[in-house]
């Protein structure tokens, strides 16, 4: 883009906002139409009626988009077919100048405005053409862009001032080629199943389609961010929602499902863990980082997140964005949503907000994503989620034993273990997965095949716990003395806690908080990679479901 110089002398920045945010709207209703074989009465109606325009003028900015290059300034407002604020010069001469702005002036070697003249005056002189003024020169030079222009002479860092908050994404043609993911606290505080009583702020995390804007992987957790959670977004995208949307309670449509073809996520410590580069590896993701120190490159993700917590806002409970904002407001006392209702209302305010009309796509998200596919096919999907998540989760590496595997002072047994057990001498160190959610069980990778081979306790009476129900049961056990750990000293500790934590749920956020993190205690419970919550009670009077309306778009 920066060697272009048809792309630099289009005056993007020299527009003043109101007449660049009305060629912005120009470009979402009229570049879809120009791309139709005829224009009837009937949409250049809409499309007028749409722009606060007539229909001859709709006509007209249509002719001027076809016969332009695709740049949202061939629709700048006052923009005739000639005279005043229009080049004169011959063909043959614009083509000398732009050629040479592009080779000569648009390069790190930074040549002098004096040294482009003399070049523009001999290749016109070599064609035997009229050379233009200086002064014409200038009002070339004048009229690039300047962030193209900066970012041609002198490179990224010198244009980033130029550049919006948003900075300048590339462009992202087809479904899940990038999809980007972050994930924040949620600004308002939930409360528990049992007895209603405040437990804190969970966290979401979300990932959106850049091509369609569609939001496409949605999760909320009393867990901080962490691989597990990033794993869990990324099943709830790869797999189809409809399930998951009857679970909720939800009557909606929401068929963005696919694996994405790259991840883009900033450098926090989640997103550079073994789990998720070995995940994106097995499943052919690319897996790419923005530049650190500079957030704007993941904007649009950012500005989902910033949109959605503007949105919670408005319910109960809510902490605001500041301590000022939030004024004498009890957040706590205010509380009613429990972490289940919570979801089931983002649920219905993502699925509304694919129905509104994107100010950036000049149509709804639903209608883009829709019209994609059907060009291109439907992006992939897994069948099996369970499946797809234990590939993320996070990785141990423990060698296998008669008896198994010993992982933090747990056992795991399983026949299927059998012919490993008799050369586990020649397989060394095992990749074992597991979630941190739920220890009962653990996947381990085939020495020979690369699929995963469930595993449970081997005492099988054992209850579910989680890893850090077990780490604070060790962590007790040595408060005590214990100078070893066993097994069922172990499950006695975790279970002892949970006494206290059941006792101490209505008096204690921090109790109410740790049971609600629990497993269930089924040991046929739903998949953890579902990552479902219970069916959710009525939804709270005067709690609705706000559509996305002022998403920022780019």
């Amino acid at each position: 883009m920066a060697d272009d110089p048809v792309v630099a002398e289009r005056g993007v920045l020299t527009a003043v906002d109101e007449a660049w945010d009305l060629a912005v709207r120009r470009v979402g209703v009229i570049g879809p139409l120009a791309e139709q074989p005829r224009v009837g009465l009937a949409a250049a109606d809409a499309a007028a009626a749409r722009l606060g325009v007539l229909r001859r003028q709709v006509y007209v900015l249509v002719g001027r988009w076809r016969a332009g290059e695709g740049l949202t300034s061939d629709l700048l407002p006052g923009r005739s077919g000639g005279g005043r604020g229009r080049g004169r010069l011959p063909d043959e001469v614009e083509a000398v100048l732009r050629e040479v702005l592009r080779t000569r002036y648009l390069t790190r070697q930074r040549r002098s405005v004096a040294v482009v003249c003399r070049e523009v005056a001999r290749e016109c002189r070599v064609r035997g053409l009229r050379a233009p003024s200086r002064g014409t020169v200038l009002r070339r030079i004048a009229r690039l862009d300047p962030v193209v222009t900066v970012l041609a002479r002198q490179g990224e860092d010198a244009a980033r001032t130029l550049l919006p908050a948003g900075g300048m994404p590339p462009p992202v043609p087809g479904l899940l080629e990038q999809v980007q993911v972050d994930h924040t606290p949620v600004d308002v505080i939930v409360v528990d199943e049992r007895h209603r009583l405040p437990t804190g702020r969970p966290y979401v995390t979300a990932a959106i389609d850049v091509a369609s804007r569609c939001v496409v992987g949605l999760v909320v957790t009393l867990e901080a961010p962490s691989a597990t959670s990033v794993g869990l977004c990324l099943a709830h995208m790869a797999a189809g929602k409809r399930a998951w949307l009857e679970q909720l309670g939800v009557a909606a449509a929401w068929p963005m499902s696919g694996k994405p073809r790259e991840l883009y996520v900033d450098n926090a410590a989640e997103f550079k863990s073994e789990a998720l580069r070995r995940g994106c590896d097995q499943h052919g993701i690319r897996l790419r980082y923005g530049p650190p120190g500079q957030p704007h490159y993941g904007g649009i993700i950012e500005r989902l997140i910033g949109t959605m917590m503007q949105m919670v806002h408005e319910l109960p409970g809510t902490t605001f964005s500041s301590t000022s904002e939030r004024g004498r407001y009890d957040s706590a006392a205010a509380a009613v949503l429990t972490l289940a209702e919570l979801q089931r209302w983002l649920a219905l305010a993502v699925a509304s907000y694919h129905g509104q009309v994107h100010e950036t796509l000049g149509r709804t998200p639903a209608g883009v994503w829709a019209e994609k596919a059907a060009q291109a096919g439907p992006p992939v999907t897994v069948t099996s989620q369970t499946a797809f998540l234990v590939d993320f989760l996070p990785v141990i590496r423990r060698t296998l034993t008669r008896t198994g595997f010993v992982i933090d002072h747990v056992q795991y047994y399983s026949d299927g273990l059998r012919p490993w057990i008799a050369r586990r001498q020649q397989l060394g160190r095992c990749i074992v997965r597991r979630d941190p959610r739920d220890i009962s069980r653990i996947w381990v990778l085939d020495p020979d095949g690369g699929t995963y081979l469930q595993v449970g306790y081997r005492t099988l009476a054992r209850p579910p716990i989680s890893a850090w129900e077990q780490k604070a049961a060790v962590a007790r056990l040595r408060e005590l003395g214990r100078a070893e750990v066993s097994e069922t000293a172990l499950f006695a500790m975790a279970e002892q806690m949970r006494q206290i934590t059941d006792t101490a749920t209505a008096a204690s956020r921090k109790a109410r908080r740790d049971a609600a993190r629990r497993p269930a205690a089924a040991p046929g419970r739903t998949s953890p990679a579902a990552a479902m919550p219970p069916e959710p009670a009525a939804e709270p009077a005067g709690v609705l479901a706000e559509p996305f309306e002022v998403i920022e778009q780019w």
